[in-house]
């Protein structure tokens, strides 16, 4: 069944940065302008997302909760890659999208390795779950869309996406963790961090690379090439996504 996370202590800014790094804060890049400064990181907390139903739900993607330590291969009985607990960095529960499967093996996508590529973890580590919904981005329309398993529009945003120098990473990526800043965050009020990472990460930025969909308190960049990877959109439309979609769904970036 669907439950919220628990809220938990606020998080030291450096972690926020870790999450937003290429995002650029509020602050608007154009193609002829040099990378913005770094913002100051605020405080975050955990909020309310829901985790994927039991596997009995009749349709949707298949989710793999992680329910012990484990470790993560390269390939079935692979080289190790990493070593991964029921929760993530916030204290969320651990949720991955399982894409392949292959005797007692789940092909699954991670933070822990580069974009387009899959971690395998034994299936007899985790629980099955299933996602009921997915997200869909064209970055040429700058619209993102959630969708059912029959591929029926729920809701639709538009999004600001990345500059021509640090575009916004193609390919398929997973909800990790879901987030609320202080009042007054350059990254609005919330934030849907992805399991994605930043390989244009801007000029003088050292909090790391990790992509994620968020607010913004620059309401002109919603819908332009401003961003250094992340997806900005509304408030609202990110508290009306929290609420569509859970841990673990799939988020698909299509040029």
């Amino acid at each position: 069944m669907r439950a919220p996370i628990a809220a938990v202590l606020c998080a030291a800014a450096a972690v926020l940065a870790a999450v937003m790094a290429g995002c650029g804060g509020g602050a608007t890049q154009t193609t002829t302008s040099p990378a913005p400064t770094p913002t100051p990181a605020p405080p975050l907390r955990t909020t309310a997302v829901a985790t994927p139903r039991e596997d009995r739900a009749p349709s949707g993607d298949a989710v793999a909760q992680i329910r012990r330590r484990t470790t993560l291969r390269s390939a079935p009985a692979g080289r190790r890659v990493a070593t991964i607990g029921p929760q993530t960095e916030w204290g969320t529960p651990r949720y991955l999208p399982v894409v392949r499967r292959r005797d007692g093996w789940l092909g699954v996508i991670a933070t822990e390795v580069p974009n387009g590529r899959l971690a395998w973890v034994r299936a007899s580590a985790t629980r099955p779950a299933v996602s009921t919904t997915r997200i869909l981005v064209d970055l040429s329309r700058r619209r993102l869309r959630v969708v059912d398993p029959h591929g029926r529009t729920l809701l639709q945003v538009k999004v600001g996406v990345g500059a021509a120098k640090t575009p916004t990473p193609t390919g398929r990526f997973a909800i990790t963790d879901g987030l609320r800043t202080e009042s007054g965050s350059p990254y609005g009020c919330c934030i849907l961090a992805l399991s994605g990472h930043q390989p244009d990460v801007p000029q003088g930025w050292t909090g790391g690379d990790r992509l994620a969909i968020h607010g913004t308190d620059d309401p002109t960049s919603i819908g332009a090439a401003a961003s250094s990877g992340c997806l900005r959109a509304s408030d609202e439309d990110v508290r009306r996504l929290m609420a569509r979609v859970g841990l673990g769904a799939l988020v698909e970036i299509r040029a």
